[in-house]
């Protein structure tokens, strides 16, 4: 398992390093509007997955060891499809009566701002049905534990978008939102091709299950898990509709900058819960699954705590000489945001924790926790402090969070506060870990 976690972080440091250059690049040549743009259209495509991952998300890693994968296919496919419909009927309805459907969201928030930018509803959408079939073949190699396999295609999609933007910057000539945009789209539907390879024998298999039993197996797990992300989802997204109504879309590019770059040590938590959730879906023993939670968990905390210093410690002239002085206010804002990183890698671990022992409920509690602490600080922070106070807010967003599931996982598994504290055997773990990574 170790050696599965280094080489999914292998995975993500690859990764961090096209955003990087994805970043520099993006920030050069289209502009801090621009990139703003772009980000907002990447964080709608993920607030609309939320309905295509009631039954088609992260939930197939629990279930691909349990149920038939013809049946878990055909379900997916069939429920992404009929998502995406509904949601492109009820944009059309609403044009077809003179109302902008994602100006009425963004007034909903209390905001003067496009829930999706204009002129992007069609590519929105298809994004969202491309990726949720990409993803597909993603999760369901995960619940079948071969994460190295997962890696390989999570790798060929990313360097096809950092290719592909380059080609629509310095080919086409594209020099707005759109070169990022597309590159999405290539890097999904590129992705998702080479994932079909991988899983097609698995669909030879004749076996299958109830449809309408597994539907309501899933829905039931999937719906908590999704209402959970979607609470997380708004908590971010919220953030970026009070940046863009009081400051505009050049100062929503600076924050989703600093986000990028802030949030790269994320990797760590990201390649620690991924294989952890796949191991615990697998696992029977619910006192094995926490005892490795916890050892995963103050790895993940300390190793990401070590990384967000290194960013902070950058001088603000690094950032600006890398990004132009439009990006200048970038280090301040990961300061602030710092604490939440760490915060993020230790709620990763413990959500993965409560979704494999099929206790997601308690993911859904601390999203709601944290968006009860996320709407008054953003409404207080961002007026008066901008960009630092959006920063500030995802940081008491997160600690509200993994306060709350801490506690639930002390009663639970009848743990001490004192058992957070690293200890020998957690170093040696870890000393092998890198041992063994190092000697292949």
């Amino acid at each position: 398992m170790l050696k599965k976690i280094f080489g999914t972080f292998g995975t993500r440091v690859l990764n961090a390093i096209c955003n990087f250059i994805t970043l520099w690049f993006g920030t050069h040549y289209l502009g801090a509007e621009a990139w703003g743009i772009g980000g907002i259209v990447l964080l709608d495509v993920s607030l609309l997955l939320i309905g295509v991952e009631f039954l088609a998300g992260s939930g197939l890693i629990y279930f691909t060891p349990r149920k038939s994968y013809r049946t878990l296919f055909k379900i997916s496919y069939i429920w992404s499809a009929l998502v995406v419909a509904f949601y492109a009927l009820i944009i059309y309805l609403c044009s077809l009566v003179h109302i902008d459907f994602t100006q009425g969201l963004g007034r909903l928030f209390g905001m003067r701002a496009e829930f999706i930018p204009e002129g992007y509803h069609g590519m929105v959408l298809l994004l969202v049905f491309i990726y949720s079939l990409h993803n597909f073949n993603l999760t369901t190699l995960l619940g079948k534990e071969r994460v190295g396999t997962n890696n390989i295609l999570f790798i060929i999609q990313f360097i096809t978008q950092m290719l592909s933007m380059l080609f629509y910057i310095f080919v086409i000539g594209i020099r707005d939102a759109n070169a990022f945009v597309y590159s999405l789209l290539t890097g999904y539907i590129v992705g998702y091709l080479c994932g079909l390879t991988q899983i097609w024998p698995y669909l030879r298999d004749e076996s299958s299950d109830s449809i309408t039993q597994t539907v309501k197996e899933m829905f039931r797990f999937g719906s908590i898990i999704q209402l959970s992300t979607l609470v997380s989802t708004l908590n971010r997204r919220l953030s970026l509709l009070i940046i863009k109504s009081f400051w505009g879309n050049a100062q929503v590019g600076v924050f989703n900058a600093a986000s990028q770059v802030s949030e790269s040590p994320k990797m760590i938590g990201q390649s620690i819960a991924m294989v952890q959730f796949s191991r615990i879906s697998n696992l029977r023993d619910n006192d094995t699954a926490a005892r490795l939670t916890l050892q995963l968990l103050k790895i993940a905390m300390v190793l990401t705590a070590v990384c967000i210093f290194i960013v902070c410690i950058v001088p603000t002239s690094v950032y600006s000489w890398l990004f132009t002085k439009d990006f200048a206010e970038m280090r301040v804002v990961m300061i602030a945001l710092a604490p939440g990183v760490v915060f993020m890698a230790a709620n990763m671990v413990l959500c993965h924790y409560f979704s494999g022992v099929n206790m997601p409920k308690h993911n859904l509690f601390g999203a709601l926790v944290g968006l009860a602490v996320t709407v008054p600080s953003l409404y207080l922070l961002i007026p008066s402090f901008g960009m630092v106070g959006a920063g500030i807010s995802a940081s008491l967003t997160h600690l509200a969070t993994i306060i709350y599931q801490w506690i639930v996982f002390k009663r639970i598994n009848k743990t001490s506060n004192k058992e957070l504290l690293i200890t020998k055997e957690d170093m040696v773990m870890l000393k092998e870990a890198v041992y063994g990574v190092f000697k292949r």
